[in-house]
Parts: structure tokens; C-alpha cells; sequence
């Protein structure tokens, strides 16, 4: 097995006294893909938060490299971790250029200029996103699919060797669902360990490696997309009879609910 880039051992973190997760433990390691499913409020979001060390767990450990998180700066998490948030300021008055060049901060000198060598990294970003022809369009200009590439070019530009994402495909249409994930999937197999906080389980299945499934802040499952989309697990978990069927072609798990809800007229 490849060395974990990312560890969580044992994780707790509460709201307040509301707990969020619960004895979370897993790791992944460069080149993996992993999808971290489950209903609403389920903690997937606070699972990738408490990755970045956004929040303290009240017990466990997340460790980056071998090294706890929770002792290291910001900076130095920057450094090693990019993150593309579910939702993002638009960035008005900046171009997807200059929006790109703020992942080089974390390596930046307060104040300092960028070099030579930044503009290089932030160029070879938006190439890997296909994104170069786009630089110098505002922000405020781009369509939902070509922003979503800019916040991931920004993210690469701090030249990780983790990505974070939560829900990377909402409010994108059929296209840019599949351009984002086959994106996604192309860099992690460049180096990088990937966890990724979806909604849509028929994307995670096609896509991911691995799969994480999140109930009450606990694992009601993991492991492969098969192994994790079984019909007794998804109902119990999202409490809805559902059918799990293969994709032609792929082999891979597909999930649909088995009973539709009535239609009423109106």
C-alpha cells in the first residue's frame, strides 16, 4: 500500500454540543481519489474542514505527511493543502488570472511581489485547467463550469500535494459535471491525494477510488464504490428504498430510487 499523504485518527469535533463527527478514522494517499458521501448535515463539510484545520477536534488527530495539523500555521497548511470551497466570492474586479495568482500567497513573503518562477506556476495551473485563454476575462464574466476551473487552477497554484473540494459540481449542468470530475480525476493521478465532499453518489461512484459514507458524523460505510453502494446500507443511511444497478461498460455501481414520489396535480 502507497504511504498515507492524509490520516485521520479517531476524529470528534462538535458544534457547540452538538456533535458533527464521531470517531472518524481513515487516510488516503497520493493518486487516490476519494469521495466522501451522505445525507445533509451528515459532516462532510466539517470532515474536509477539520483536514485544513479549520476547526479543532475535540478528540483524534489529523496528520498531513506525519505531521499534526493542529500544530502546524496556516501558512504552512497553505502550503500543502488546496482547497476549492463550495461557495466562493466571485472575485469582482479581478481577472481569472490574478484570481489564480492568490494560491501563490501561501509562499509569498508579506508584501512581496510575485516572481518569475510564480508566474510560471500560475501559468502551468491554468494550462493543466484549461483555463490560459481565459486570463485576462473578469471574473464576473465566466459562466458557473469555467469559474469552478479557476478556483481549482488557484488551488494547484499553491502547488499541493492534497486537494480539497466540497461539492465541486453543484449548480453546474450534465457537461460541466463530467469536465470537472474527469478534471479532477486527471490530477489526482498526476500525484496529488484527493477528497472530495459530493452529493450526487452516481458521480462519486464513477469517478472515485474510494468511497467514505457519512451518517450522524459517523462511517456507515467504506471502501470501493461497490463495496459502499449496497442496497441495505443506502437505505438505512438516506431512508429512501433505493436499486443499485452496474454501468454498462465501466462495471461501476449505479443508484436510483426504486419507488418515485407521487405527482400531485395541481
Amino acid at each position: 500500500m502507497p504511504e498515507a499523504v492524509i490520516v485521520v485518527d479517531d476524529l470528534v469535533c462538535r458544534y457547540a454540543a452538538i456533535p458533527a463527527l464521531d470517531g472518524v478514522s481513515l487516510s488516503v494517499s497520493a493518486r487516490e481519489m476519494c469521495g466522501v458521501i451522505g445525507p445533509n448535515g451528515s459532516g462532510k463539510t466539517t470532515l474536509l474542514r477539520a483536514i485544513d484545520g479549520l476547526i479543532s477536534p475535540e478528540r483524534g488527530v489529523v496528520l498531513l505527511e506525519g505531521r499534526a495539523v493542529g500544530m502546524m500555521s496556516s501558512r504552512q497548511i497553505a502550503a500543502l493543502i488546496g482547497v476549492v470551497p463550495q461557495r466562493a466570492g466571485t472575485g469582482f474586479g479581478f481577472t481569472a488570472r490574478e484570481m489564480v495568482a492568490m494560491g501563490r500567497s501561501p509562499h509569498l513573503a508579506p508584501l512581496s511581489m510575485e516572481t518569475g518562477r510564480d508566474s510560471l506556476i500560475v501559468d502551468d495551473a491554468m494550462a493543466r485547467t484549461g483555463i490560459l485563454h481565459l486570463a485576462d476575462r473578469p471574473i464576473d464574466s465566466l459562466s458557473g463550469g469555467e469559474f469552478q476551473r479557476v478556483l481549482i487552477a488557484r488551488a494547484l497554484a499553491q502547488e499541493p500535494r492534497v486537494l480539497l473540494l466540497d461539492e465541486p459540481t453543484a449548480h453546474l449542468d450534465l457537461r460541466y459535471q463530467r469536465e470537472i470530475m474527469g478534471l479532477l480525476f486527471a490530477l489526482c493521478r498526476s500525484g496529488l491525494a484527493l477528497v472530495a465532499a459530493l452529493h450526487d453518489v452516481n458521480l462519486a461512484a464513477e469517478y472515485c477510488d474510494r468511497l467514505v459514507l457519512l451518517s450522524g458524523g459517523r462511517i456507515a460505510a467504506m471502501g470501493t464504490p461497490a463495496q459502499v453502494l449496497e442496497e441495505p446500507t443506502l437505505e438505512k443511511v438516506f431512508e429512501i428504498p433505493v436499486r443499485v444497478a452496474t454501468q454498462p461498460g465501466s462495471g461501476r455501481p449505479y443508484v436510483f430510487a426504486a419507488k418515485a414520489a407521487p405527482i400531485t396535480e395541481r
